[in-house]
């Protein structure tokens, strides 16, 4: 790989992850049966950081480096058609081109022939080593999103695609609401119920250990609260903390908060487990206070 593609894979592994590059990005989209459904599956880019070509560089290069928009780092959106049971790509379009009613076929064609040669077949090329999943939403209430690309939707439809064909296609509900358990929709609040129930618990201490830091409180897959961890890594714990001060905030943490049971989330039909942000202060006089951000 050379070294430019290297860059641009390691940008869009890394950068969207960051407070200070991430933006909501453009969908891409795929043409199913009547309708043309924007989907958060990054599929070509599975296929263009496998290469070593200068086409593939100059297509990332032209993402990257001639205006790309913060809500279009890619440069371009991909458009997908799934016929006869098998997934092509029919489109390489610049941003919003579709949104705008008007492809550049002649335009879009180079782009594909340029990275695809000959397999490029009846103006679409078979995508046939992708393995993995398309989602699209069957509501408009977004349960998850990473505030870039990925997003779970609480009803949705998953394509199981196989060496390019369809494989199975099932609806999802990706949340259970039970009553009996707490309400996870909205992440954001989860952290203020957190903090309620460590209200609750002794903090001060003849050892005066002092657990003012930054948590993660796991919820796993059955909605339980099942660990607490801090937010440090292993020589910062060592350093910060002695054996006794670090178990008796991590007890202490865990022990206010296993009671509690939430409601169940899912991904493309799967329960998942999550990390929920919490930091805490705790004054001499055992008092804690709310410092998540």
């Amino acid at each position: 790989m050379t070294q430019t593609l290297k860059h641009i894979a390691l940008c869009i592994l890394t950068l969207w992850t960051t407070e200070l590059f991430a933006s909501p990005q453009m969908p891409d989209y795929v043409i199913f049966g009547k309708d043309t459904i924007a989907t958060y599956n990054l599929i070509l880019e599975q296929y263009l950081q496998r290469q070593d070509t200068e086409s593939t560089e100059q297509l990332f290069g032209l993402a990257f480096r001639e205006g790309s928009s913060f809500n279009c780092w890619r440069g371009y959106q991909a458009i997908y058609k799934i016929e006869n049971d098998s997934l092509f790509l029919v489109d390489i379009i610049n941003c919003g081109e579709l949104r705008n009613g008007k492809i550049d076929k002649v335009q879009s064609t180079q782009k594909i022939k340029a990275i695809f040669g000959e397999k490029l077949k009846n103006e679409k090329v078979h995508i046939d080593w992708f393995e993995g999943y398309l989602n699209f939403p069957l509501t408009k209430e977004v349960l998850r999103w990473d505030g870039v690309f990925y997003r779970i939707f609480e009803r949705e439809k998953v394509i199981t695609i196989s060496g390019g064909l369809v494989e199975n296609v099932a609806d999802y509900d990706n949340y259970i609401d039970d009553p009996k358990r707490i309400d996870r929709r909205d992440k954001d609040k989860i952290s203020d119920l957190l903090f309620k129930e460590l209200k609750k618990a002794k903090w001060k201490n003849k050892n005066d250990f002092d657990c003012s830091e930054k948590y993660l409180v796991t919820i796993d897959e059955n909605g339980n609260v099942s660990k607490v961890r801090m937010l440090l890594d292993d020589e910062e714990i060592e350093k910060f903390y002695d054996k006794d001060e670090f178990n008796f905030c991590i007890s202490n943490m865990l022990n206010a908060l296993k009671h509690l049971k939430f409601d169940i989330i899912k991904d493309k039909g799967r329960p998942i487990s999550e990390d929920i942000y919490i930091e805490i202060w705790i004054e001499d006089n055992g008092r804690i206070k709310n410092w998540t951000r």
